[in-house]
């Protein structure tokens, strides 16, 4: 197992007193200091935002095969019409 990595970088910020109140009660209800809280956020904020991102390059031909799947897609599955047709959870 490696070393954890050292944490030789400093990131500050400015926050609200209404902000920091709201960061500390949720890091307080996590069982968390606010640095903890603060960075475990972020990261999972930024590590989604990186996979939201995608990229992927065709040739011509898988390109066109691409927009034509887009341009007429395959009817809706039996399943999928039963699916849409239900009331939603909350709407109950």
């Amino acid at each position: 197992m490696p070393a954890p990595a050292a944490k030789d970088s400093v990131i500050q910020i400015r926050v609200s007193a209404e902000g920091k109140a709201l960061f500390n009660r949720a890091a307080a209800l996590r069982g968390q200091k606010l640095s903890e809280f603060m960075l475990e956020s972020a990261r999972r904020q930024a590590e989604e935002t990186i996979l939201d991102q995608r990229l992927f390059l065709l040739d011509e031909q898988a390109h066109a095969r691409f927009l034509a799947l887009l341009d007429a897609p395959p009817p809706p599955s039996d399943e999928v019409r039963e699916r849409l047709a239900r009331r939603a959870p909350w709407e109950s």
